[in-house]
């Protein structure tokens, strides 16, 4: 893991025994609130029998004038918008603090994550939501694009 990394974690309401067996994970990446909430019902349609947890990832870029570990936003308030998102939900929220969103996504993520990404509808020119879902699939993510 990159040294420009830095977590922070919010237990689910409800987290998985420690032996699940290897339940499956699903990753949530936050795009904007909107499309992030319709990947998150994906996320639960999905996880529905299947006992599987959801991890709602935000990753955070600090500018390089900034420490890492001092945000220009505090990491205090987007836990707080993040837990409004998933309002409710049994959703682990990761906050990546980092300098280059797609690198520390690409560290954050295992080799056989299952990755939900809401992204714009598609237009002649590629969003950064699907740039990203791109790239993870090109390093062997499975990944699903929620359009809104």
């Amino acid at each position: 893991m990159p040294q420009n990394l830095v977590r922070t974690r919010r237990p689910a309401l409800d987290p998985a025994p420690a032996d699940d067996g290897g339940n499956l994970d699903l990753k949530v990446i936050f795009t904007d609130p909107a499309r992030t909430v319709a990947a998150l019902a994906a996320a639960r349609t999905l996880a529905g029998g299947l006992r599987a947890r959801i991890t709602l990832l935000v990753a955070q870029v600090v500018p390089y004038p900034l420490p890492l570990a001092a945000p220009p936003v505090p990491v205090e308030f987007t836990r707080q918008l993040m837990e409004s998102v998933a309002a409710g939900e049994n959703t682990n929220v990761e906050i990546l603090l980092c300098r280059d969103r797609y690198e520390s996504l690409h560290h954050a993520l295992s080799a056989d994550s299952v990755v939900i990404v809401g992204a714009r509808k598609r237009h002649w020119w590629p969003s950064w939501e699907r740039k990203l879902a791109r790239i993870l699939r090109h390093d062997g993510r499975r990944v699903l694009v929620i359009a809104l």
